[in-house]
């Protein structure tokens, strides 16, 4: 090429380049859904294995997967026990079936053009990938808001960098936890949304449909609330927002509960949609729209109205239900204890070991410089303050519920997208268009962020320039510890295959009593029932299930027989096994691991061709204690 024909070449390149991001401008809304396309293609490949082997790796999915299909068998709409856990009585599950509708279309489609296996497998591959398109939809709304420009792509494409949070969408993780996700983004979509009306409506029905799934992120949803109310306390004229927010809020909640709520949640319980929080929603609401159209002139009316109406519903949900505005469980000490005190999910990050720590926390801390540097941008701007206040608070409250329960770190994550994508997109602006000092400084910015993209695959090499640096050794695993962890490790994944649990399905279909944790998954992928799986509504159950493990081998089969169970199955170094053994070591589980298995405890021999990463025993209840 001729170096005369450079400036026009380059010239067309340029306006080729700006022709481009001007049709991604005003069509990002399909682009978002081409890159959604493309990533549940990518994501497919990548999890076919899972998909193919049906490695429902959460019991919560398990469950979820024999709710849909025992829905789609003839088990009432409005029923959700399920009768396969403590038979014939069965387990009462808290969800409700909005979770359950994608699942079982996508069954009943795919039943259509192949066999009945396959096509549940599909499903629950690709059912988990639906709410990321609202997720990648409401964060790039909220970056175009706040960023303009082509800022979605970098939002859009964010979720990907958050392990945490996208784990929560990746194939077989069929729970509804990626769709709450999806609407408490969605939520905060609406309350930044200049459009009033419509942001009112998003938020409300947001919030309404994620109350409708579960209560999880009803601290969350308050949130915002509670920010619509004071944006309407500040702002004149903000009363367009709050009005339709409190009205869509209150009609969709309604609405969700004569449609959702299962048989044992029209009772009055604090953990799912129920009367009480009807009722709550339905007194809030009320309580915002009366605000609405009140013609207070001064923030100080509209906050001394706010204060005595918030007030009342307080009160009235205290003196009403004061237990759900303790604890949505409702679960008995000793349960707390032996049971919950265990989960991971439910500790506080503090806990946690620094490789998780360090991953889960890069997103945030981007997030953070972000928004520090996004509220003094926007200092001259009250509106976009206004919203990035809005983002912010959002964002660090999510941050600091990870000091409470681990299980926020999903939703911390995501919340902070949109003020670490808007700093990348500033940056690569800079990148372009700055001077070199600038162009220099947005590289090495650039180059920040990239390592908090790729924090999890990067820790290993950070925690080493770490150690290096400061010269901090970290202490190196025991021989034997190292060894139970990865024994622990094994035992977890073997027993939960499929091709080691079919090989129950042998024997007739009978109950048998394993571990708390393993029996969703031996009910999802056998004929056979199990005696309790992790659902604080059956906590009786679940306490039976600690007390016989541990407790002496003489107290076990009572329990056992209380509950009907055959069978004994046992799953050497399972985790959950390892708490009986620390806790009871004297007990009848620590026991069995130390080949002290009692007369009445029959080995049943299996046909297959695999070696088994579990015994099975029958249990005599006619033989001498």
């Amino acid at each position: 090429m001729n170096l005369q024909s450079w400036p026009g070449l380059r010239a067309r390149i340029l306006s080729m380049a700006a022709g481009f991001s001007l049709y991604a401008e005003r069509h990002w809304k399909w682009l978002t859904v081409l890159l959604w396309i493309f990533a549940m293609a990518w994501l497919i490949a990548m999890r076919w294995p899972q998909i193919h082997w049906l490695t429902l790796s959460d019991t919560d999915d398990n469950i979820r997967y024999v709710q849909v299909k025992d829905w789609l068998a003839g088990q009432g709409w409005y029923d959700l026990r399920q009768y396969r856990l403590d038979p014939p009585a069965g387990f009462n599950i808290h969800w409700s079936r909005l979770v359950d509708l994608p699942i079982a279309g996508l069954m009943l489609f795919f039943r259509a053009f192949v066999d009945q296996g396959l096509a549940d497998r599909l499903a629950c591959g690709i059912a988990p990938m639906l709410p990321l398109l609202p997720l990648m939809l409401g964060l790039g709304f909220i970056a175009r808001r706040l960023a303009g420009g082509n800022s979605w792509f970098l939002a859009a494409l964010a979720p990907f960098a958050a392990q945490m949070g996208i784990g929560m969408f990746m194939p077989m993780r069929i729970d509804h936890h990626g769709w709450q996700l999806a609407f408490t983004v969605l939520m905060l979509a609406g309350l930044i949304d200049r459009n009033w009306l419509r942001g009112g409506i998003v938020a409300g029905v947001s919030s309404a449909l994620s109350i409708a799934i579960g209560m999880e992120m009803i601290v969350y949803l308050a949130a915002g609330g509670a920010l619509i109310a004071l944006r309407w306390v500040f702002k004149e004229g903000a009363a367009r927002r709050m009005l339709p927010y409190a009205l869509s809020l209150a009609g969709a909640t309604s609405l969700s509960f004569l449609l959702f709520a299962s048989h044992a949640n029209r009772e009055m319980v604090c953990d799912a949609i129920s009367p009480i929080w009807v009722a709550i929603f339905a007194a809030a609401s009320a309580g915002m729209a009366l605000l609405a159209l009140l013609p207070l002139r001064s923030w100080p009316a509209r906050l001394g109205a706010g204060i005595v109406v918030g007030a009342a519903v307080a009160v009235f949900a205290w003196l009403n239900w004061p237990q759900c505005l303790t604890g949505a469980y409702q679960i008995s000490p000793e349960l707390e204890r032996l049971w919950l005190a265990n989960i991971r999910e439910a500790k506080p990050i503090t806990v946690q070991p620094w490789s998780l720590i360090v991953p889960l926390m890069a997103i945030p801390a981007a997030g953070l410089i972000g928004l520090i540097w996004a509220l003094w941008d926007s200092r001259r701007d009250t509106d976009r303050l206004w919203a990035w206040a809005t983002v912010g608070l959002m964002m660090l409250f999510s941050t600091a519920l990870l000091f409470w329960q681990l299980r926020a770190g999903p939703a911390a994550q995501l919340l902070a997208i949109p003020p670490a994508a808007w700093a990348a997109y500033r940056l690569l602006c800079a990148l372009g268009t700055g001077r070199p000092l600038v162009r220099g400084l947005a590289l090495v910015g650039m180059l920040l962020l990239a390592a908090v993209a790729f924090a999890t695959p990067l820790y290993p090499q950070i925690n080493l320039l770490w150690t290096t640096a400061t010269g901090a050794q970290t202490k190196p695993q025991k021989p034997a510890v190292q060894a139970r962890r990865k024994a622990i490790d094994k035992a977890n994944g073997r027993c939960r295959t499929l091709p080691s649990l079919q090989v129950l399905d042998q024997l007739p279909a009978a109950t048998i009593f394993t571990m708390v944790d393993l029996g969703p998954r031996l009910i999802a992928v056998t004929h056979h029932s199990a005696v309790a799986g992790p659902y604080h509504r059956n906590g009786a159950v679940i306490l039976d299930m600690h007390h016989a493990y541990d407790g002496p081998a003489a107290a076990f089969r009572p329990i056992a027989a209380r509950h009907h169970a055959t069978y004994l199955l046992v799953c050497p170094g399972f985790p959950e096994g390892t708490i009986y053994q620390a806790r009871s070591p004297k007990g009848f589980y620590a026991g069995l691991m130390r080949g002290e298995v009692p007369d009445w405890l029959e080995p049943v021999a299996l046909k297959t061709g695999i070696t088994l990463p579990y015994t099975l025993y029958r249990i005599d209840y006619g033989a001498p204690r």
